[in-house]
């Protein structure tokens, strides 16, 4: 897949199990239009026609957009995992059981004569922070994005680290305690089944479940311990709820166990975290801070700074374009 050279436009894709975003973004990481259509999870050829929908109405408006003759340097998606970057080739999705061993980005190629980069969303991502975002301006970067799941990336002197087969950095599998809940890739104590959104949820509905307490998490759901999400308990916090607060302060311990093995693994220059849960947690960044040389046997862990992405709900369409940019 060739490298895109100059600061020409670029449509980054986000593909997801039900939706397909695209938008177009300049060569500053600026989102000037985007937009989204469902995702044909279920079928090959229906699938891929939803993607080119997407990239076919962001060519459309990139003929109307000022400041643009319409050319688009090169077409980046974020695509469901697990995938081979360098092939472009999706291999077996979850959430897109159709795309078994799928030449996404050869076939994409096939309708525009463009260079395509295909990655997952935690890798791209980060990119997109490490380029244009909150990573910007820094040699080495980590960054998660917490919400129904956790997903990572690393980026090392502006380009993502794939390992040997392109399956590194997934860090949201990272077991933190092997006698803990079993994660939906099958092993035990993963950060994602203590930290995700999900698991926030169900920690606050055991929580309600067994304390009887009084709690504003549980008026959210109207008195359904089991419809609680981690939304309600973002709001429950907010509204100063006790019991929300203990279960976000978990949480950021649960975090902090973990970022202290990243910083002994990777020392990186900047952790970034992004997602709906990540912004749920902003006030405790704090505390994650405090407590990090207890988890840590690096000197110097509460030099790394740990701050909040750039992009929310577009992380994926800036990370798309940014794949065309190293």
């Amino acid at each position: 897949m060739t490298q895109v050279s100059g600061n020409g436009y670029l449509i980054g894709v986000d593909v997801g199990g039900t939706k397909v975003a695209a938008g177009l973004v300049n060569g500053d990481g600026e989102i000037s239009f985007q937009m989204r259509t469902p995702m044909a999870a279920n079928n090959a050829a229906a699938g891929l026609a939803a993607v080119i929908s997407a990239i076919d109405a962001v060519r459309a408006a990139a003929h109307s957009h000022p400041g643009t003759d319409g050319s688009i340097s090169g077409i980046g998606i974020c695509a469901p995992g697990p995938l081979d970057p360098r092939t472009g080739i999706v291999i077996n999705p979850p959430n897109l059981p159709a795309w078994r061993n799928f030449p996404l980005a050869a076939e994409i190629s096939k309708n525009y004569s463009l260079p395509v980069r295909v990655d997952n969303d935690g890798n791209a991502a980060a990119l997109a922070e490490a380029l244009w975002g909150a990573g910007r301006g820094f040699r080495n970067v980590f960054c998660a994005t917490i919400g129904t799941g956790i997903g990572t990336g690393i980026v090392f002197d502006r380009h993502i680290y794939h390992g040997r087969t392109g399956a590194a950095g997934e860090g949201g599998h990272m077991t933190i305690d092997y006698r803990g809940p079993r994660c939906g890739c099958g092993k035990r104590g993963c950060i994602e089944v203590f930290a995700s959104g999900p698991a926030i949820a169900r920690r606050a509905s055991e929580r309600v479940a067994e304390t009887n307490r009084a709690s504003t998490i549980l008026d959210e759901a109207g008195g359904r311990s089991d419809r609680i999400t981690s939304e309600m308990v973002g709001r429950a916090y907010a509204a100063g709820d006790q019991l929300a607060k203990e279960v976000l302060e978990e949480t950021a311990l649960f975090l902090t166990v973990w970022l202290g093995n990243i910083v002994d693994l990777l020392e990186p220059d900047v952790m970034i975290l992004g997602g709906g849960a990540a912004s749920m947690l902003l006030p405790f960044f704090d505390q994650v801070r405090e407590q990090l040389p207890i988890w840590c046997v690096n000197s110097h862990c509460q030099d790394i700074p740990l701050i909040s992405a750039h992009y929310g709900a577009d992380a994926g369409i800036a990370g798309g374009a940014a794949l065309c940019r190293t």
